[in-house]
Protein backbone atom coordinates (compact mmCIF):
# COMPACT_ATOMS: atom_id res chain seq x y z
CA UNK A 1 0.00 0.00 0.00
CA UNK A 2 1.01 3.45 -0.59
CA UNK A 3 -0.04 4.79 2.79
CA UNK A 4 0.18 3.16 6.09
CA UNK A 5 -3.13 3.19 7.10
CA UNK A 6 -6.69 3.13 5.92
CA UNK A 7 -7.42 6.49 7.71
CA UNK A 8 -4.69 8.13 5.56
CA UNK A 9 -7.25 7.48 2.73
CA UNK A 10 -10.29 8.68 4.39
CA UNK A 11 -8.44 11.90 5.61
CA UNK A 12 -7.11 12.23 1.46
CA UNK A 13 -10.59 11.73 0.67
CA UNK A 14 -12.20 14.10 2.86
CA UNK A 15 -9.21 16.57 1.55
CA UNK A 16 -10.37 16.01 -1.91
CA UNK A 17 -13.83 16.47 -1.35
CA UNK A 18 -13.41 19.88 0.37
CA UNK A 19 -11.42 21.01 -2.83
CA UNK A 20 -14.00 19.87 -4.72
CA UNK A 21 -16.71 21.71 -2.88
CA UNK A 22 -14.77 25.16 -2.72
CA UNK A 23 -14.01 24.34 -6.57
CA UNK A 24 -17.61 23.31 -7.94
CA UNK A 25 -20.04 23.32 -5.90
CA UNK A 26 -20.44 25.09 -2.78
CA UNK A 27 -19.07 28.83 -1.92
CA UNK A 28 -20.27 28.81 1.78
CA UNK A 29 -16.96 26.78 2.40
CA UNK A 30 -14.17 28.92 3.82
CA UNK A 31 -10.85 28.25 4.09
CA UNK A 32 -10.09 30.08 6.84
CA UNK A 33 -12.58 28.08 8.83
CA UNK A 34 -11.47 24.92 8.07
CA UNK A 35 -8.42 25.58 9.15
CA UNK A 36 -9.60 26.48 12.45
CA UNK A 37 -11.79 23.31 12.51
CA UNK A 38 -8.12 21.62 11.94
CA UNK A 39 -6.20 23.72 14.37
CA UNK A 40 -9.23 23.00 17.28
CA UNK A 41 -9.33 19.71 16.89
CA UNK A 42 -5.79 18.80 16.60
CA UNK A 43 -5.06 21.11 19.40
CA UNK A 44 -7.54 19.62 21.93
CA UNK A 45 -6.72 16.02 21.12
CA UNK A 46 -3.03 16.79 21.87
CA UNK A 47 -4.07 18.62 25.34
CA UNK A 48 -6.68 16.45 26.09
CA UNK A 49 -4.67 13.22 25.41
CA UNK A 50 -1.80 14.84 27.45
CA UNK A 51 -3.87 15.63 30.68
CA UNK A 52 -5.40 11.79 30.58
CA UNK A 53 -2.13 10.97 30.08
CA UNK A 54 -0.55 12.60 33.41
CA UNK A 55 -3.78 11.12 34.97
CA UNK A 56 -2.82 7.76 33.85
CA UNK A 57 0.80 7.97 34.75
CA UNK A 58 0.66 4.58 36.72
CA UNK A 59 0.10 2.97 33.73
CA UNK A 60 3.41 2.75 32.36
CA UNK A 61 3.13 -0.08 29.93
CA UNK A 62 0.40 2.30 28.11
CA UNK A 63 2.59 5.12 28.06
CA UNK A 64 5.44 2.86 26.15
CA UNK A 65 2.94 3.61 23.14
CA UNK A 66 2.89 7.24 23.35
CA UNK A 67 5.04 8.17 19.99
CA UNK A 68 2.35 5.47 18.24
CA UNK A 69 -0.64 6.45 20.06
CA UNK A 70 -0.05 10.03 19.43
CA UNK A 71 -0.08 10.11 15.64
CA UNK A 72 -3.28 7.75 15.87
CA UNK A 73 -4.81 10.91 17.69
CA UNK A 74 -3.71 13.26 15.14
CA UNK A 75 -5.23 10.97 12.20
CA UNK A 76 -8.32 10.69 14.16
CA UNK A 77 -8.59 14.50 14.95
CA UNK A 78 -7.93 15.45 11.53
CA UNK A 79 -10.65 13.35 9.98
CA UNK A 80 -13.20 15.07 12.65
CA UNK A 81 -12.12 18.26 11.60
CA UNK A 82 -12.76 17.60 7.58
CA UNK A 83 -16.14 16.13 8.39
CA UNK A 84 -17.14 19.31 9.97
CA UNK A 85 -15.55 21.24 7.77
CA UNK A 86 -17.77 19.50 5.03
CA UNK A 87 -21.23 19.22 6.59
CA UNK A 88 -21.25 22.13 9.16
CA UNK A 89 -21.25 26.05 8.42
CA UNK A 90 -21.09 28.94 10.39
CA UNK A 91 -21.01 33.02 10.13
CA UNK A 92 -17.96 33.45 12.90
CA UNK A 93 -14.98 31.46 13.77
CA UNK A 94 -15.80 30.63 17.06
CA UNK A 95 -18.80 28.89 15.90
CA UNK A 96 -16.35 26.44 14.23
CA UNK A 97 -14.04 26.21 17.42
CA UNK A 98 -16.50 25.35 19.70
CA UNK A 99 -18.03 22.61 17.55
CA UNK A 100 -14.22 20.93 17.24
CA UNK A 101 -13.74 21.11 20.63
CA UNK A 102 -16.15 19.47 21.96
CA UNK A 103 -16.29 16.96 19.00
CA UNK A 104 -12.78 16.21 20.28
CA UNK A 105 -13.59 16.75 23.93
CA UNK A 106 -16.60 14.28 23.44
CA UNK A 107 -14.43 11.17 23.02
CA UNK A 108 -12.84 11.57 26.27
CA UNK A 109 -16.25 12.83 28.56
CA UNK A 110 -18.54 10.50 27.19
CA UNK A 111 -17.13 7.03 27.03
CA UNK A 112 -18.03 3.70 28.17
CA UNK A 113 -14.81 1.51 28.83
CA UNK A 114 -12.40 2.71 26.44
CA UNK A 115 -15.72 3.69 23.77
CA UNK A 116 -16.74 6.39 22.35
CA UNK A 117 -20.84 7.20 22.58
CA UNK A 118 -21.34 9.99 20.79
CA UNK A 119 -19.76 9.87 16.53
CA UNK A 120 -17.55 13.09 17.36
CA UNK A 121 -17.89 14.89 14.88
CA UNK A 122 -22.14 14.95 15.05
CA UNK A 123 -21.64 15.81 18.54
CA UNK A 124 -19.73 18.93 17.82
CA UNK A 125 -22.56 19.75 14.48
CA UNK A 126 -25.34 19.08 16.87
CA UNK A 127 -23.91 21.44 19.70
CA UNK A 128 -23.31 24.28 17.52
CA UNK A 129 -26.45 23.90 16.17
CA UNK A 130 -27.81 24.11 19.91
CA UNK A 131 -25.86 26.92 21.42
CA UNK A 132 -24.74 29.00 18.69
CA UNK A 133 -27.25 31.48 16.69
CA UNK A 134 -25.04 31.29 13.31
CA UNK A 135 -24.73 27.31 12.44
CA UNK A 136 -26.26 25.63 9.93
CA UNK A 137 -25.89 22.42 8.19
CA UNK A 138 -26.11 22.14 4.23
CA UNK A 139 -27.29 18.49 3.79
CA UNK A 140 -27.95 19.18 -0.21
CA UNK A 141 -24.65 21.02 -0.71
CA UNK A 142 -23.75 18.60 -3.23
CA UNK A 143 -27.27 18.27 -5.13
CA UNK A 144 -27.83 15.19 -6.70
CA UNK A 145 -25.78 14.54 -9.96
CA UNK A 146 -25.38 10.99 -10.29
CA UNK A 147 -21.33 11.18 -10.83
CA UNK A 148 -20.93 12.61 -6.90
CA UNK A 149 -22.74 9.40 -6.03
CA UNK A 150 -20.17 7.13 -7.62
CA UNK A 151 -17.30 8.81 -6.49
CA UNK A 152 -18.72 8.91 -2.95
CA UNK A 153 -19.60 5.64 -3.19
CA UNK A 154 -15.94 4.33 -4.62
CA UNK A 155 -14.27 6.11 -2.17
CA UNK A 156 -16.02 5.15 0.58
CA UNK A 157 -16.77 1.70 -0.17
CA UNK A 158 -12.49 1.42 -0.35
CA UNK A 159 -12.56 2.08 3.49
CA UNK A 160 -15.46 0.39 4.44
CA UNK A 161 -14.29 -3.00 2.75
CA UNK A 162 -10.87 -2.80 4.60
CA UNK A 163 -12.86 -1.85 8.30
CA UNK A 164 -15.33 -4.17 7.65
CA UNK A 165 -18.38 -1.83 8.22
CA UNK A 166 -20.60 -2.14 4.88
CA UNK A 167 -23.15 -3.97 6.69
CA UNK A 168 -23.43 -0.96 8.50
CA UNK A 169 -23.64 1.17 5.63
CA UNK A 170 -25.99 -1.54 4.03
CA UNK A 171 -28.74 -1.39 6.23
CA UNK A 172 -29.05 2.34 6.63
CA UNK A 173 -29.42 2.92 2.83
CA UNK A 174 -31.75 0.00 2.03
CA UNK A 175 -33.82 0.44 5.29
CA UNK A 176 -34.27 4.52 4.42
CA UNK A 177 -34.67 3.60 0.19
CA UNK A 178 -37.47 0.69 1.43
CA UNK A 179 -39.22 3.70 3.48
CA UNK A 180 -38.94 6.41 0.75
CA UNK A 181 -39.85 3.92 -2.11
CA UNK A 182 -43.43 3.04 -0.31
CA UNK A 183 -44.06 6.38 0.15
CA UNK A 184 -43.49 7.34 -2.74
CA UNK A 185 -45.73 5.22 -4.11
CA UNK A 186 -48.81 6.43 -2.03
CA UNK A 187 -48.51 9.57 -2.63
CA UNK A 188 -48.76 8.52 -6.51
CA UNK A 189 -45.25 10.29 -7.01
CA UNK A 190 -42.75 9.92 -10.39
CA UNK A 191 -40.16 7.83 -9.76
CA UNK A 192 -37.48 10.87 -10.50
CA UNK A 193 -38.76 12.29 -7.40
CA UNK A 194 -37.62 9.35 -5.72
CA UNK A 195 -34.02 8.91 -7.40
CA UNK A 196 -33.84 12.94 -6.56
CA UNK A 197 -34.44 12.24 -2.88
CA UNK A 198 -31.84 9.60 -2.60
CA UNK A 199 -29.27 10.68 -4.75
CA UNK A 200 -28.48 13.23 -2.11
CA UNK A 201 -24.23 13.74 -2.43
CA UNK A 202 -24.07 14.55 1.67
CA UNK A 203 -26.88 11.58 2.44
CA UNK A 204 -24.11 9.32 1.03
CA UNK A 205 -21.45 11.07 2.54
CA UNK A 206 -23.27 10.37 5.95
CA UNK A 207 -24.09 6.91 5.41
CA UNK A 208 -20.37 6.01 4.18
CA UNK A 209 -18.00 8.30 6.70
CA UNK A 210 -20.39 9.09 9.56
CA UNK A 211 -22.72 6.43 11.02
CA UNK A 212 -19.69 4.13 9.58
CA UNK A 213 -17.56 5.09 12.53
CA UNK A 214 -15.69 1.74 13.96
CA UNK A 215 -15.22 3.27 17.09
CA UNK A 216 -18.56 4.26 18.08
CA UNK A 217 -20.99 1.92 16.24
CA UNK A 218 -21.78 -1.49 17.70
CA UNK A 219 -19.31 -3.94 17.88
CA UNK A 220 -21.65 -7.20 16.51
CA UNK A 221 -22.52 -7.50 13.03
CA UNK A 222 -25.97 -7.53 13.91
CA UNK A 223 -26.25 -5.24 16.06
CA UNK A 224 -24.93 -2.75 13.74
CA UNK A 225 -27.46 -3.81 11.34
CA UNK A 226 -30.20 -3.07 13.83
CA UNK A 227 -28.91 0.23 14.84
CA UNK A 228 -28.40 1.46 11.25
CA UNK A 229 -32.10 0.25 10.67
CA UNK A 230 -33.35 2.17 13.85
CA UNK A 231 -31.64 5.72 12.30
CA UNK A 232 -32.69 5.27 9.27
CA UNK A 233 -36.70 4.60 10.55
CA UNK A 234 -36.02 7.64 12.81
CA UNK A 235 -34.41 10.16 9.93
CA UNK A 236 -37.77 8.82 7.70
CA UNK A 237 -40.02 10.20 10.73
CA UNK A 238 -37.81 13.55 11.20
CA UNK A 239 -37.47 14.25 7.74
CA UNK A 240 -40.93 13.65 6.35
CA UNK A 241 -43.26 13.97 9.23
CA UNK A 242 -41.43 16.76 10.90
CA UNK A 243 -39.85 18.27 8.16
CA UNK A 244 -36.46 18.01 9.61
CA UNK A 245 -34.14 19.04 6.87
CA UNK A 246 -31.02 17.99 8.76
CA UNK A 247 -32.87 14.44 10.30
CA UNK A 248 -29.57 12.19 9.77
CA UNK A 249 -27.24 14.32 11.95
CA UNK A 250 -30.60 14.50 14.95
CA UNK A 251 -31.23 10.56 14.27
CA UNK A 252 -27.57 9.57 14.88
CA UNK A 253 -26.84 11.52 18.08
CA UNK A 254 -30.03 10.36 19.31
CA UNK A 255 -29.53 7.05 18.80
CA UNK A 256 -26.25 6.71 19.60
CA UNK A 257 -26.45 5.51 23.42
CA UNK A 258 -28.73 2.23 21.97
CA UNK A 259 -24.99 1.28 20.54
CA UNK A 260 -24.34 0.49 24.66
CA UNK A 261 -27.56 -1.72 24.59
CA UNK A 262 -27.15 -3.66 21.58
CA UNK A 263 -23.32 -4.29 22.50
CA UNK A 264 -24.77 -5.68 26.34
CA UNK A 265 -26.61 -7.85 24.71
CA UNK A 266 -24.76 -9.30 21.78
CA UNK A 267 -20.98 -9.74 22.71
CA UNK A 268 -18.37 -8.92 20.04
CA UNK A 269 -14.51 -7.67 19.88
CA UNK A 270 -13.67 -4.04 20.00
CA UNK A 271 -12.96 -2.34 16.96
CA UNK A 272 -9.05 -1.65 16.84
CA UNK A 273 -7.29 0.26 14.08
CA UNK A 274 -4.63 -2.33 12.14
CA UNK A 275 -1.77 -1.21 10.20
CA UNK A 276 0.15 -3.97 8.49
CA UNK A 277 -0.89 -6.55 11.59
CA UNK A 278 -0.29 -3.65 14.51
CA UNK A 279 -3.00 -3.42 16.51
CA UNK A 280 -2.96 0.68 17.22
CA UNK A 281 -6.40 1.26 20.17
Amino acid sequence: MLLKDIRDYQILFLSLFLILGIGTRDWTLRPELIVVAIATCVSTQWLLSKVISQESLVKSQELLANDTGQKTNIRSSLITALGLSLLLRADDWTTMALAGFVAIASKFVFKVGDKHVFNPANAGIICALLLTPDAWVSPGQWGDDWWYGLLFAGTGGMILKRVGRWDTTAAFLLTYAFMEAIRNMMLGWTWDVYWHRLMSGSLLLFALFMVTDPRSIPNAQIGRVIWAMCIAILTFILRNYFFVSTAVFWALFALAPLTILLDTLWKAPRFSWITFGMVKN
